[in-house]
């Protein structure tokens, strides 16, 4: 018999040689980039704005790159006539964030963006320094001020596809409102086919993207067969109206049927989903809790009109891995159920720093074959102005919390265990109240300690929120039983 070579390992068996199993390989991992409500501001310095309406996009750097003399006082009396509480994100904390992602992450699989590129009030900054502009100015401008940030995430990182969803301040007409194939979606549309890199998917984007600003795409390899499908539901938002003004319904209902076609599809072809889009499903936790008495008999408030959005993506829970969204601009997590399955939701933190939080991205590790989040870090900026910024690792989940992945299951865990300590005082409660504000609010004048204790305070409120997603489960979730 020949000698066995070094380092083989063999036996015999049924006369043959055969070579003993070898360990499973480890699930290959992909780096994706998170990014949510940048919220950039093109009126910080209102002296600046009318050569931003006449330039081109490509030009708007060199315009901003030099600050005017009278900014500060331009801008002050800007925020007081539109009645601002507070400072998005103007170019140098934009600047500032793009340095930091790429730096962190210079090349990711791809880049997700889960809404609200355009300021708050941008309606009256807009009309306040440019009075003689009519609704057709308005709508272009607004189109280029997307347009700007798609070409600063392009050219961060060059030769990556971005992915970008609309949220509520993304509007040609005003915040909540807009128009389906509008001539905003459609300007949008062109913008967001460019940073797809992969030709078939921007004819997607560009063929479905100008109705309701929603559309489906092929995430790239090696994360396939897995795919991305987006949604523009400030169409089903209680809040949402036509560029008249008007109610429709027929534009949620629409989006609802075509999510479905689009999820079904996916299941046939055992294909797996992301889904993202701007306004989370679920309970307002926030407004329900400090606007009223659930267990008194108020109403929960609804993040959206309807619970039709997290109906769905619960109905095809084996089939969509990952729920991404923004709005709150708060670090938070969601589990979206139906029966005995569930689809793990990430609610990304902001960059703007307009509601006191510190501003912020995440940088996720995701297993290719089965599209799931396995891990991510935050990373948040040491200051809200972009001015001397340092940014570095708030937390990372695993570390954190545990956990082997973000899945339904690791998920579940989790929320279950904030759900049953109701005093808010568990190791992993506290952590996850010390990061839901990034960076905490004390430049609000609220100390540390304050702030854990009114989070304690609504703890238990707050976890049933997370869990679920209508009306009578919230109240049976939170309200103590008779």
């Amino acid at each position: 018999m020949r000698a066995i070579a070094v380092g083989a390992v063999a036996v015999w068996a049924m006369g043959v040689w055969a070579e003993a199993p070898k360990p499973a390989a480890a699930p290959a991992v992909v780096n994706v980039m998170m990014i949510s409500d940048i919220h950039f501001d093109p009126f910080h310095d209102p002296a600046k704005v009318s050569q931003l309406v006449a330039k081109p996009v490509t030009e708007w750097a060199s315009v901003l790159a030099v600050t005017s003399d009278t900014q500060a006082e331009d801008y002050a009396t800007l925020q007081k006539t539109c009645k601002a509480k507070g400072v998005d994100t103007p170019w140098v904390l934009l600047q500032s964030s793009l340095k930091a992602e790429q730096a962190e992450m210079p090349k990711p699989l791809f880049v997700t963006v889960s809404g609200d590129l355009m300021a708050h009030q941008f309606d009256c900054r807009f009309h306040t320094l440019v009075p003689k502009g009519r609704d057709a100015d308005y709508s272009a401008f607004a189109a280029k001020t997307v347009a700007f940030a798609a070409l600063q995430l392009r050219e961060t990182f060059p030769g990556v596809p971005v992915y970008f969803a609309l949220g509520n301040n993304d509007s040609g007409c005003k915040d909540y409102e807009e128009d389906a194939g509008s001539a905003f979606l459609k300007a949008d549309a062109a913008s967001f086919a460019a940073d797809a890199t992969s030709a078939k998917n921007g004819l997607a984007i560009a063929r479905e993207f100008s109705q309701y600003g929603d559309y489906n795409i092929a995430l790239p390899k090696p994360m396939q067969p897995a795919r991305l499908i987006v949604l523009q539901d400030i169409f089903e938002s209680k809040r949402y109206a036509t560029c008249g003004g008007k109610d429709d319904a027929s534009a949620a209902a629409a989006q609802i049927e075509w999510l479905r076609t689009q999820l079904s599809a996916a299941k046939a072809a055992h294909e797996r989903v992301w889904v993202m889009a701007h306004i989370p499903p679920g309970i307002d936790a926030y407004s329900t809790l400090s606007k009223g008495n659930v267990c008194g008999g108020d109403a929960a408030v609804m993040f959206l009109g309807s619970t039709k959005l997290g109906d769905t993506l619960a109905e095809f829970a084996g089939t969509v891995s990952l729920g991404l969204f923004g709005h709150t601009h708060m670090d938070e997590m969601k589990l979206l159920s139906a029966g005995d399955v569930s689809v793990p939701v990430k609610v990304v933190p902001s960059i703007t720093p307009v509601t006191g939080n510190n501003p912020a991205f995440t940088v996720a590790k995701v297993d290719a074959k089965t599209a799931m989040l396995v891990d991510y870090s935050v990373y948040a900026a040491s200051n809200k102005t972009g001015v001397d910024t340092v940014w570095g690792k708030e937390y990372t989940y695993s570390a954190t919390y545990g956990l082997p992945d973000f899945s339904a299951v690791s998920l579940k865990k989790l929320t279950d265990g904030f759900v049953s300590d109701k005093a808010g005082t568990s190791e992993m409660s506290k952590a996850y109240q010390d990061y839901y504000f990034v960076g905490g609010p004390a430049e609000l004048g609220v100390s540390a300690n304050m702030k854990a204790k009114a989070m304690q305070l609504v703890w238990p409120g707050y976890a049933c929120s997370m869990t679920e997603g209508s009306e009578s489960g919230f109240r049976g979730c939170v309200c103590p039983a008779k």
